[in-house]
């Protein structure tokens, strides 16, 4: 699929320090033989941290760059309440024609990732993008993204973003 670059020459970012999880994995999981009874799974609740470590190594669709390398996300713009997660993106020109993309890359990522409880809320900062309203609207109705969803070539654009989360 031949696109067109919004942004030829995007501003680059140095990442954030790695996840305080990666750093202290020997604490963050159990050991062969130990149990957790205090918590199940499906019932741990999740923080901003965690769902920010799993957007930031998303892949821009114009760039071989991150969404966190070019400061489309930040830890500051990732909110959890109980079991609502809301992630503010900003794209990286006023008239990005990716934007639809990226934000459809970070929801499908959290559907993937989180438990089904978890209510996902995705929108642009407000006054970053000359459509932010239309946007934020497309990202958040079902039926739109669902629709997007059966369309290959978005489906394949997404995909190449994820192709590197989690890295």
């Amino acid at each position: 699929m031949a696109t067109q670059t919004y942004n030829a020459n995007p501003t680059l970012f140095a990442p954030s320090a790695q996840s305080f999880r990666k750093n202290n994995v020997d604490t963050l999981w159990l050991k062969h033989g130990d149990t957790d009874s205090e918590e199940d799974d499906d019932e741990s609740p999740i923080d901003a941290q965690e769902v920010f470590d799993l957007l930031r190594s998303i892949n821009d669709p114009e760039h071989p760059l991150t969404l966190e390398e070019l400061k489309v996300i930040s830890r500051d713009q990732v909110t959890v309440e109980g079991n609502r997660v809301t992630v503010e993106f900003t794209p990286t020109t006023p008239a990005c024609g990716m934007a639809n993309v990226i934000g459809l890359a970070i929801m499908v990522r959290l559907y993937r990732s989180l438990p089904q409880r978890y209510k996902v809320r995705i929108s642009m900062t407000p006054g970053s993008h000359q459509h932010v309203e239309q946007v934020t609207k497309q990202l958040n109705d079902k039926e739109r993204v669902a629709a997007a969803m059966e369309v290959d070539a978005i489906m394949e654009s997404i995909n190449n973003c994820l192709s590197t989360a989690g890295r």
